[in-house]
């Protein structure tokens, strides 16, 4: 790949700055070379921009519609590129680079940057045919629900990664950090009706990827320079990911296999409770749940200290129960919830909770969507 020595085009200004903010936003900060730190911008003859980002583990890259004058490819720094699309006033674009140098013009505002060697950068990944679609609007809200439970301690690599499997038309994400599980299932229209295939993939890449999707999104599988990686396409984004490596552990049987009590409220109410008794609920101490007399008491605090109570209402089978859980992983697995109201499944104070939705008090469980979450008795 070389550098031209003439490139030049015009863009509007708001689609320029948002390409290039998009392409830029995972540059690293302490590159392994100085030309990562870079946008490779590729202005083509049938009028449109590429702007992409490539660190040999995950490549972004999105097109736009342009003015091309001349065709060509140039490296400049990425952050400055989108420092400065986002300062120029809202009128026309025009890029052009001379002698090394890009020259940015917009109204009266002029300024000039230094190119980096584009030869020295790495070759994009190839993007592989399409395994599947998916629309993005349900992709962004399965990974949502999933990515909450994915741990953030880098030093456990496998547990920071959402597993993803294929069968058929059915995809399943699983993520776990050790104290939850969540589990989402949703379908999707596969290439090939019979294709099988798990993957691992970081949870914040993934969780990134469905935030910048819209439209349907077109989802690749496939090896690229003899390891595997993940493809998403969605009107002209693209983005690639290595894939993790590793044996993401067996979690499908923490799920047991019954349960003998089961509390029904309403998940709206539930979720601002916790908000308020967590307020008083000291850092790795939980919040008490009592399930007894068709209600719900959530406390929190002890002693001397700031204590707080509320009950609502539940619909409770099976007995009584009391048993606690942490206040942060709590809330985020209701807010995952995205039916009117919510069902914890129990079998023992020291044993984990299933959380489901439910359409109706009285209805079917919706079982596209689980949360298992691990009691804490210290108190």
């Amino acid at each position: 790949m070389n550098a031209d020595n003439t490139v030049k085009f015009k863009v509007e200004r708001d689609v320029f700055a948002d390409a290039v903010t998009w392409a830029a936003k995972n540059l690293p900060q302490r590159p392994i070379i100085p030309v990562l730190t870079g946008v490779l911008v590729t202005a083509e003859s049938d009028g449109t921009v590429r702007l992409a980002f490539y660190d040999w583990e995950v490549s972004q890259r999105i097109t736009i519609e342009a003015e091309v004058d001349a065709p060509g490819t140039f490296l400049v720094s990425g952050r400055l590129l989108a420092d400065i699309a986002r300062a120029l006033p809202p009128q026309q674009v025009v890029l052009e680079l001379n002698n090394g140098k890009v020259d940015i013009s917009c109204g009266s505002s002029r300024f000039s940057l230094m190119t980096m060697p584009v030869e020295e950068y790495p070759d994009l990944p190839t993007i592989p045919d399409t395994t599947g679609v998916v629309s993005a609007s349900t992709f962004q809200h399965a990974v949502s629900q999933v990515a909450v439970a994915a741990s953030r301690d880098d030093t456990l690599p496998i547990l920071t990664s959402v597993r993803i499997e294929i069968e058929g038309d059915k995809v399943t994400l699983l993520a776990t950090d050790r104290y939850r599980l969540a589990v989402r299932q949703f379908t999707w229209n596969p290439r090939t009706p019979d294709f099988s295939a798990n993957a691992l993939l970081r949870g914040k890449t993934l969780t990134e990827v469905a935030k910048s999707m819209s439209g349907d999104v077109e989802i690749s599988l496939a090896e690229s320079n003899g390891k595997e990686m993940l493809a998403f396409s969605s009107e002209g984004r693209v983005v690639t990911s290595l894939l993790i490596e590793g044996d993401y552990p067996k979690v499908r049987s923490l799920f047991p296999k019954e349960s003998t009590i089961s509390a029904v409220l309403q998940v709206g109410a539930l979720r601002e409770a916790v908000r308020r008794v967590s307020l008083v609920a000291e850092r790795n101490t939980p919040i008490k749940f009592e399930f007894a007399d068709g209600s719900l008491v959530l406390r929190a605090g002890a002693g001397d200290d700031a204590q707080a109570s509320e009950a609502l209402p539940a619909t409770i089978e099976g007995g009584d129960i009391l048993t606690g859980f942490n206040p942060n992983y709590i809330s985020e697995g209701l807010n995952a919830i995205d039916t009117p109201y919510v069902r914890f499944s129990l079998t023992d104070p020291k044993k984990p909770v299933v959380i489901s939705g439910m359409q109706e008090p009285d209805g079917e469980v919706d079982s596209a969507y689980r949360y298992l979450l691990m009691p804490i008795l210290r108190f």
